[in-house]
């Protein structure tokens, strides 16, 4: 494809884009925007973006989008709670925290059962229902960004690592899929999450500092 091609993709792709799909855009956006300055209000934003991209999804039979943010749906709800629990001082149980060898190598545990699950899932699906998935490619996506929110959760610095490759390969994953706008939404969210990872780097430092 060249780049005339892909600018003219681009262009009819944003012609199309319906009125929900830039709701779930600005508001995935401004929910990452909330999780790098550590605040409660990732979660009901970012609830806003899931919902809509499940009913998205579903409507195109993109079933390895729609099970991503089934998935981001239920977790912000668990996020929600865990990030408002506070100790008898007031202050918020959870803390930014970094990840040693052990956790890592539980993320890695955990991002592998989800891809095999998934890729062999969409392999499955991909013959009668879900034509549009890409097995291998929906599968990284889906892991790594299961990965991410569960760290997310729990404050760990790790999940922006996650955040980035989630975004890596959904920026291509989606433009090919037709959600052009999507595909700008996850470089737009690439960025955040460098900028995000910055930041929790930063607070941990100063935590360990004070």
């Amino acid at each position: 494809m060249s780049m005339a091609e892909i600018v003219q993709q681009f262009v009819t792709g944003l012609k199309q884009t319906s009125f929900w799909e830039y709701v779930a855009v600005f508001s995935g956006i401004g929910s990452v925007y909330f999780s790098r300055i550590e605040n409660i209000w990732v979660y009901p934003v970012g609830l806003v973006s899931t919902i809509i991209y499940i009913w998205l999804s579903a409507q195109q039979h993109l079933l390895g989008e729609a099970a991503v943010n089934l998935y981001y749906t239920i977790m912000s709800i668990y996020g929600w709670v865990m990030w408002s629990k506070r100790n008898q001082r007031k202050e918020h149980v959870l803390q930014i925290s970094d990840s040693d060898l052990a956790d890592w190598g539980k993320q890695f545990l955990f991002f592998g059962f989800f891809y095999v699950t998934i890729f062999l899932a969409l392999t499955w699906l991909k013959k009668s229902f879900a034509e549009g998935a890409i097995p291998w490619a929906d599968a990284f996506a889906s892991a790594t960004a299961f990965t991410g929110m569960w760290l997310m959760i729990r404050k760990k610095v790790s999940s922006w690592w996650w955040w980035i490759a989630t975004n890596i390969a959904s920026i291509p994953l989606y433009f090919v899929k037709g959600y052009v706008f999507t595909s700008v939404l996850y470089f737009v969210l690439l960025i955040m999450a460098i900028f995000g990872l910055i930041e929790w780097k930063r607070r941990v430092a100063a935590h360990i500092i004070s």
